[in-house]
């Protein structure tokens, strides 16, 4: 295990975070880059594996890191799991072919894809049950996007012990807004998982979501359940306001997936852990309320992280490959909140030097 230097304002909470790296032949020599989060109590804790999407843009893959995986990580710490959030391969730091690779539109070959990506789960999930205080026999798998693609996937071919799994928006191969490559051949995927997957599985899609719209999500679910699959399909409303960004809205999802795990008898708690309190650090001055509980949630974000302001806007960027991209997507991101004309500044980051505030 490699712990990284973010751990010390974490010191004082009742959670253990590492970043790791998980061995693996088809990964090359870097092997799959996670995020290694569980509660400090006494006893074996059930194990959740949590793997991400994937961003239209082709640079934005190479960016991937596993602490963007960090508040939906915590939700099951709190809640008495041991969580690996996994980056698989070919993104971000992790080494390997990237799921990505098996084909283009006009001819994805999503089944290949999904049986790729579920394989990194499956490491994944071989590498969480060696570690100390695992119950190997409570296992759960939880993706967003093509990572809920991969979750389903693994339930076709479920390693030993896995329980449970959960697919927020799940699918592939959305080019753009309402626009699926080959969308009978995605259906037909979804089908032939379901002839082999016998895991209860719930499945999250919002109303607003332009990747995988609804018309779209219940042919997924029906072919799904025509084939023999199990799975508990929610649409959260339009309402939400949630799209397909739905897996970072922990608070509307939340509820969701308490009763689900509880219908599951998967409930170890008899209430979630508190969750983790940011560092003592005031936030800078003239931020407005709500700019402070931004700031609030900068603090509790994974590295490498950057916050700026000017005198009417804010804006964050977290859980980057470095903290110079963070400075710039910070930075931009200021600039969208503040009047033409005013200057943005960094005010805040998580590196020491001259710039960290």
């Amino acid at each position: 295990m490699l712990a990284i230097v973010w751990l010390a304002p974490l010191a004082a909470q009742p959670f253990h975070v590492d970043e790791i790296f998980i061995p693996w032949h088809k990964a090359g020599a870097r092997g799959l880059n996670a995020v290694l989060v569980y509660p400090d109590i006494p006893g074996n804790r059930p194990l959740a594996v949590l793997t991400h999407g994937t961003s239209r843009l082709r640079e934005e893959r190479d960016q991937v890191t596993a602490w963007g995986l960090l508040p939906q990580a915590y939700w099951f710490a709190r809640r008495g799991w041991t969580v690996l959030a996994v980056v698989r391969r070919g993104y971000g730091k992790s080494g390997g072919r990237a799921d990505y690779m098996n084909g283009r539109c006009p001819q994805e070959h999503y089944e290949e894809a999904g049986r790729q990506s579920a394989e990194d789960l499956t490491r994944a999930i071989e590498y969480g049950v060696r570690l100390p205080h695992v119950d190997a026999s409570h296992i759960i798998a939880v993706g967003v996007s093509t990572g809920g693609f991969a979750a389903v996937a693994l339930t076709a071919k479920p390693p030993p012990g896995l329980v449970a799994a959960i697919s927020f928006a799940g699918g592939r191969g959305a080019g753009a807004d309402f626009d699926v490559c080959n969308p009978a051949h995605l259906i037909q995927a979804f089908h032939d998982f379901g002839k082999h997957s016998r895991i209860p599985m719930l499945w999250i899609y919002a109303e607003d979501d332009r990747y995988f719209w609804p018309e779209i999500a219940h042919k997924f679910d029906d072919a799904f359940r025509a084939g023999g699959g199990q799975d508990q399909f929610v649409q959260v409303p339009a309402s939400a306001a949630a799209g397909h960004g739905l897996f970072r809205r922990v608070a509307i999802w939340s509820p969701i997936a308490d009763a689900f795990l509880k219908a599951q008898n998967l409930v170890w708690l008899p209430q979630p852990l508190p969750p983790p309190a940011a560092p003592d650090k005031p936030p800078p001055p003239g931020l407005s309320e709500a700019g402070e509980r931004a700031f609030r949630n900068y603090l509790l974000a994974g590295p490498h992280k950057v916050f700026a302001m000017a005198e009417h806007g804010y804006g964050s960027s977290t859980a980057q490959m470095t903290v110079d991209m963070a400075k710039t997507k910070a930075l931009e991101s200021c600039r969208q909140t503040a009047p033409p004309g005013e200057k943005c500044a960094v005010v805040s980051t998580d590196e020491g030097g001259p710039d960290a505030k």
